[in-house]
């Protein structure tokens, strides 16, 4: 899962070029108009009231942005940023020990943050709600209940899975913002900034043409930009020509839908093993020998995104446009077959 080229997390190795191309300001973020303009209304007004940010959730798919953001956050606030994530908080002290070391106004970046431990999320409802910690000194009937107050913060949470999030948590943030899938046109102009800060020469067909396949995810266009960029210099002469980047994106198997070769595989067993649906998701995940976690959170959200694949209370169905995308002839109504390419 780690090392598929269109992965939307970070690959080994990729977290210092990824800091180096992370915008720096809100002048230099690219995209999510919507959720930007709300930001820089909340955060004149807190800076203006002298206030910490009200809480804030962002939510979405991986590789939009979401860490960028609190980064930018911080920035704009003037404030430092202390940043964990959710598995790492395996007990409540560790929280804890991250709270009492704040400063006032700072701001705590939670990445995964319904993967929180139960323990470690009910000591966060006191902190974010009154600025407090409460610490439980023994045991038994000799126990006693210690508050023990902390700067004002604010929490930043980061979350894929919104639905995973309990409710008193999710009620806690004065603040929501999801961020969506990028327009092609936004992911070429994420691309030209990429190419600045890197000094990669680029046609602006050869960029669109990466745009188009990169799932409309700034994470997925700077990779496939890289390994363009590799191709352009060895077989090329530096420059991402269009012809350059379809032949590195061939060569990558990424089509022109963003797909690679087990999204491919999925919609083919659905079609030709299992008469297009409706299938379950833990056969699907047998038949392509993958665990239906994998399936679940790594592919499907990009099939269902791109109209190709159907959650049905049946199953999963292949929809027309992925017959149309294999090459298939598409079955008429109550009709289905198997097809082959």
């Amino acid at each position: 899962m780690e090392e598929r080229i269109v992965s939307p997390v970070p690959l080994q190795g990729e977290r210092e070029i990824e800091n180096s191309l992370r915008p720096k300001n809100f002048a230099e973020y690219i995209g999510q108009e919507g959720v930007v303009k709300n930001l820089k209304v909340f955060i004149q007004a807190a800076r203006e009231r002298g206030e910490p940010l009200d809480h804030l959730l962002l939510c979405g798919p991986p590789g939009l942005g979401k860490t960028t953001l609190a980064h930018i956050v911080a920035q704009e606030m003037g404030v430092n940023l202390r940043s964990t994530s959710g598995p790492a908080l395996e007990r409540a002290g560790d929280l804890a020990a991250i709270l009492t070391n704040l400063q006032p106004g700072d701001i705590l970046f939670v990445d995964e943050i319904h993967r929180l431990p139960r323990i470690v999320e009910e000591i966060l409802y006191p902190a974010m709600e009154d600025f407090a910690l409460d610490i439980v000194i023994g045991k038994g009937p000799s126990a006693r209940t210690l508050k023990l107050d902390i700067p004002a913060f604010t929490l930043v949470g980061a979350t894929t899975r919104e639905g995973l999030l309990t409710a008193p948590l999710r009620s806690r943030f004065g603040i929501l913002s999801r961020l969506d899938y990028y327009k092609t046109k936004e992911i070429e102009r994420v691309l030209e900034r990429s190419c600045r800060v890197l000094e990669i020469e680029a046609e602006a067909e050869g960029l669109t043409r990466i745009s188009s396949r990169s799932r409309g995810t700034p994470r997925v266009a700077n990779r496939l930009l890289k390994r363009v960029r590799d191709v352009a210099q060895v077989e090329g002469d530096g420059i991402i020509t269009p012809e350059i980047a379809e032949k590195a994106l061939d060569q990558l198997e990424v089509d022109h839908l963003g797909l690679e070769g087990l999204d491919r595989k999925i919609l083919r067993t659905i079609v030709n093993k299992f008469d297009g649906g409706p299938v379950g998701l833990g056969t699907i995940a047998a038949a392509i020998s993958e665990e239906t976690e994998t399936v679940e959170d790594v592919y499907e959200p990009f099939l269902l995104q791109a109209g190709l694949l159907q959650r049905t209370p049946r199953g999963r169905i292949a929809t027309p446009q992925a017959y149309r995308h294999l090459g298939l002839q598409v079955p008429q109504e109550g009709k289905r077959g198997l097809f082959d390419e």
